[in-house]
């Protein structure tokens, strides 16, 4: 599978969560933030979070974001796969959060 065939994958599943978990819509509900995922050895991506929703999906080398991830497409996969923790690979500098807190936060409902 790609990395833009899980990233999709990814949005579907946040989707079909968000939509099943009333908690969750009402969490994300208010918040519209743009999320960059910058893979260094591959491409970069965007999302948009509108509506406690994942949209527009798609390549985005430039551009404005509230939340940038930054990592390697090895790690990328292995945080998809649960073969590694978000924590750890922060730790291990093998990913990146630049955002608030907040933003920071969120980043754990999207895997």
């Amino acid at each position: 599978m790609t990395v833009e065939e899980t990233l999709a994958s990814l949005v579907d599943r946040f989707n079909r969560k968000a939509e099943a978990t009333p908690a969750m819509q009402e969490e994300l509900g208010g918040l519209e933030r743009t999320i960059r995922i910058r893979l260094t050895d591959e491409a970069t991506y965007a999302v948009d979070l509108r509506q406690g929703r994942l949209t527009n999906l798609r390549t985005a080398p430039n551009g404005g974001a509230d939340v940038t991830i930054t990592t390697d497409v090895a790690t990328f996969h292995g945080l998809v796969r649960k073969e590694i923790g978000p924590m750890k690979a922060l730790v291990t500098r093998k990913l990146a959060i630049d955002g608030s807190l907040e933003d920071k936060l969120l980043f754990r409902k999207l895997l």
